[in-house]
């Protein structure tokens, strides 16, 4: 059976047509997925940048730009998202030059353009680090109340069902608190994207209790921290993998757990096991990776792979549209 929840996000996405900001615009994918996004109406793009070059590696390519917004990316907007943001950066030791000079920087006038709300969000970093949009985020758009960091989501498609992953992208050893608010985004992110209530696991190499090692102590923490702030979400671990999603073992191993054998939002302990579990899938069981997603944000923005396609750039603007006012 072929899982069709791209199909469906991108047309809710359609629905909403929010306007969504790309720093990197003159590059070629950037250009030719803005051209698939308009002609499907699935968001408004926005193209940052210098137009005169836009428009010239446009034509280069064959690429007719109506329908897409291009703003140019000059000192009169710099100096007011510079004034918009001096306040608070100004507390954090960051002087007026800088500030100017950080808005130089493409990551940041694009992300400050979300805080003013001259877009909705922000999809960058096909030719720039996931440290570098990430850093931008967090000083331009800032926490979202309540929120201690960013971390992060994939969506993984299989066959038959999708789930949840987090976080296998953005921190290495999440505190206690960190991996109980990775845990509560993540839960919201299930309802969002699956359409479903969100059954959480905290995984690990224990279940319920079957191992004592010090390292199961922040897990077991978390798991208790998650389900006091959030009573109504089915929250349960810790749970090896097989406990969690396949219900004869949960049987066995987690009798009588809410979560276990039905789980679709599965919170790895650390980003080694993240991000090997998230790559083991998609590699060996064939699930598609739609990811890392950004969570803990005030607004959204969200990081490309340098190596991604235009296939990609129009799935993470999809996700990016159905993040705005969740």
């Amino acid at each position: 059976m072929k899982n069709d929840l791209l199909s469906q996000l991108r047309a809710r996405a359609a629905h909403q047509l929010r306007r969504i900001v790309f720093p990197e615009a003159e590059d070629p994918r950037i250009l030719q997925a803005a051209r698939a996004i308009a002609d499907r109406r699935m968001a408004i793009p926005i193209l940052a940048g210098a137009p005169d070059r836009i428009t010239e590696r446009a034509r280069m390519l064959g690429l007719n730009l109506s329908g897409i917004e291009i703003v140019k990316k000059d000192t009169e907007r710099s100096d007011r998202y510079a004034s918009m943001l001096q306040t608070e950066w100004r507390a954090k030791g960051v002087t007026e030059i800088e500030a100017r000079e950080r808005l130089r920087n493409p990551m940041y006038f694009a992300t400050a353009m979300v805080r003013a709300n001259d877009a909705d969000g922000f999809v960058g970093g096909v030719a720039t680090t996931t440290a570098d949009t990430v850093r931008a985020a967090i000083h331009c758009i800032g926490l979202r109340e309540g929120s201690s960091s960013v971390s992060s989501f994939f969506l993984m498609m299989l066959p038959e069902k999708s789930l949840v992953f987090a976080d296998c992208a953005v921190i290495p050893l999440p505190s206690v608190i960190q991996l109980a608010e990775i845990a509560l985004d993540a839960a919201k992110n299930t309802r969002t994207f699956l359409n479903a209530e969100p059954r959480v696991a905290f995984l690990s190499f224990s279940t319920k209790g079957s191992a004592r090692h010090p390292s199961l102590d922040r897990i077991r923490e978390a798991v208790a921290t998650a389900k006091v702030r959030s009573p109504e979400i089915a929250i349960d671990g810790e749970l090896q993998a097989d406990a969690a999603l396949m219900p004869e073992i949960s049987r066995s191993k987690a009798p009588g757990s809410a979560v276990a054998g039905q789980a679709n939002t599965l919170i790895f302990p650390d980003l080694h096991s993240g991000n090997i579990g998230y790559k083991l899938v998609e590699r060996l069981a064939g699930a598609r990776a739609v990811g890392p997603i950004l969570q803990g944000l005030k607004k959204p923005a969200n990081d490309l792979s340098r190596g991604c396609s235009v296939e990609d750039i129009i799935d993470v603007t999809a996700i990016t549209a159905l993040q705005v006012g969740t």
